[in-house]
């Protein structure tokens, strides 16, 4: 399918760009990793290298052309492929662009003019789909001197986490989001300029410029850092100490600590307040214990209720906005099988026993479903309203369990793959995802997708599928139980497997047919290798 490569933003201050050099021509096959074309930006020039294989099919800006920032680029895709539909409309999204980058300019000649001596870093767009980014740590404080190349900080986009380096000299004046915060791409990061430039100016000057003209993110809402609440153990012998009131006479608490309140029947004038200024808060009326008569003393719970409060990070957003609208989307349909894993477990052994190899049961799965999906391309596909789009090759993603949630880096051309290069892969793939290291490039193009809960005793589970993928495989543990092998009650190894497909795209009578060729494969793995 045509991938559409869109002019970068290569600095934090880039809004077009120049093609300084194409290194490929239109026709060319293009390799994962080329460098397609060298990128002026306000900056410096840069070489942009192909996130997707392919051939070039259409190049959308010639040598020496300028365009604002995401302005069609180029085109990679199959030989002989039909483009048309992109070219189409992407003449009314070229002028529309246009359009929207001269309003900004128009916007941005009305701003009050910055100091001389300060430059203003933006939050970057760090990957194609990035809309807002969070700042994972600052590796440089207000008062350090920078110098252009230093890192300044790590910024967690909704795909991994990055260096985000300097492109000025200068001393870091201003940090404008916090560690831990999140903001809209292009909000204000931070300032970089001379010791002893003004920066309240400078801050001054961009809250008083009109908002910029584009479509606001669907979400802008900042995340503080992720806080946790210290309880305070309930005081033995609970006193009710007059509340705080202020000059109207009304008690001095906190939205929330009324709302509590209100909802327990507490009256605010009994409860003493342990916020500023004897504040009453949340945990005040959490822990409020009311006087009782006649001398009897009151029940103190020994226990303590306390909760943590964890910001969402950008991957956990994005898991629920993607799952959400592959399940509300898709008309998701499940397949269950169980597969005898005798021979699988057998052959394994043999194959490790060779020096220097080791395979693992997830290994074989892969490379057994990469094969099914050749001889059953329909679930190898891609739902779209005019047209359903088989693959013919198998880019299988493999998800990873990360301490944020999950990721699905993706072995490209698996059924080409042996089983060791399979293993290999894999590995090094699951070891860089939780060290947050794997790039865009690795964790794109996938047109299939297994889901392994085995190692952690799953035995049978159901997974929403990996848009836009049509179908995903889940994969549950090895078990021994008692089976029926040629009319005898026999200790066989079990292993339960559930396809989950798109209706739209995948039949159950296809679905069905697949689920047959795959335990060919995986009962008789020695049939793989011929």
């Amino acid at each position: 399918m045509a991938e559409i490569i869109n002019m970068p933003r290569l600095s934090d201050t880039m809004e077009e760009g120049t093609v300084a050099t194409w290194f490929k021509k239109v026709g060319d096959t293009i390799n994962e990793g080329d460098i397609l074309a060298e990128i002026e930006t306000d900056k410096a020039t840069m070489e942009f290298e192909a996130f997707y294989a392919g051939e070039l099919l259409h190049i959308g800006i010639q040598e020496g052309g300028t365009a604002p920032v995401d302005t069609l680029l180029a085109i990679i895709g199959e030989k002989g492929e039909d483009i048309s539909a992109h070219l189409n409309g992407g003449a009314a999204s070229e002028e529309k662009e246009v359009a929207a980058a001269k309003k900004v300019e128009e916007v941005s000649n009305e701003k009050v003019a910055l100091p001389d001596n300060v430059e203003i870093i933006t939050m970057p767009r760090l990957s194609d789909t990035m809309e807002e980014g969070t700042v994972a740590s600052w590796l440089k404080k207000v008062g350090d001197e920078v110098a252009e190349g230093d890192i300044l900080a790590e910024i967690e986009t909704d795909k991994a986490t990055m260096e985000f380096e300097s492109f000025y000299n200068g001393t870091l004046l201003h940090v404008g989001i916090q560690e831990g915060e999140s903001a809209p791409v292009d909000s204000v990061l931070a300032i970089i300029g001379a010791k002893d430039a003004d920066v309240k100016a400078a801050i001054a000057s961009l809250e008083s410029a009109p908002a910029p003209v584009t479509e606001a993110p669907k979400e802008t809402t900042s995340v503080a850092p992720p806080k946790t609440e210290t309880p305070k153990p309930v005081a033995s012998t609970p006193v009710a100490a007059p509340a705080v009131v202020n000059t109207n006479g009304r008690v001095i608490a906190s939205p929330l600590a009324k709302k509590l309140a209100e909802e327990k029947g507490i009256n605010l004038s009994s409860v003493a307040g342990t916020g500023d200024g004897g504040r009453i808060i949340k945990r005040d009326i959490e822990n409020y214990q009311p006087s009782v008569g006649g001398g009897v003393r009151p029940f103190v719970p020994s226990g303590v209720e306390s909760v943590e409060e964890v910001a969402n990070s950008q991957m956990r957003k994005t898991i629920a906005k993607r799952l959400a609208g592959s399940k509300f989307t898709a008309p998701h349909y499940y397949l269950g099988v169980e597969f005898d894993m005798d021979n699988a477990i057998a052959f394994r052994a043999q194959f490790n026993s060779i020096p220097d190899t080791k395979i693992s049961f997830n290994d074989i799965v892969v490379k057994a479903t990469a094969l099914a999906l050749k001889k059953h391309p329909q679930v190898n596909s891609r739902w779209h309203d005019d047209k359903i789009v088989k693959h013919n090759h198998v880019h299988m993603g493999v998800a990873v369990a990360v301490e944020d949630g999950l990721v699905v880096p993706v072995v490209k051309f698996a059924d080409e793959q042996s089983l060791p290069q399979i293993g290999t892969q894999v590995r090094d793939y699951a070891g860089r995802a939780r060290d947050k290291k794997l790039t865009p490039a690795e964790m794109d193009g996938s047109t299939f997708t297994i889901s392994n809960l085995g190692m952690f005793g799953i035995q049978e589970f159901t997974s929403i599928i990996n848009q836009p993928n049509s179908a995903i495989l889940s994969v549950g543990a090895i078990v021994q139980k008692p089976v029926v092998k040629n009319g005898q009650i026999v200790v066989g190894n079990m292993m339960k497997l559930t396809l989950a497909c798109d209706h739209r795209s995948v039949d159950g009578a296809t679905g069905s047919q697949f689920l047959q060729t795959l335990q060919q494969y995986i009962e008789n793995p020695l049939t793989m290798l011929l």
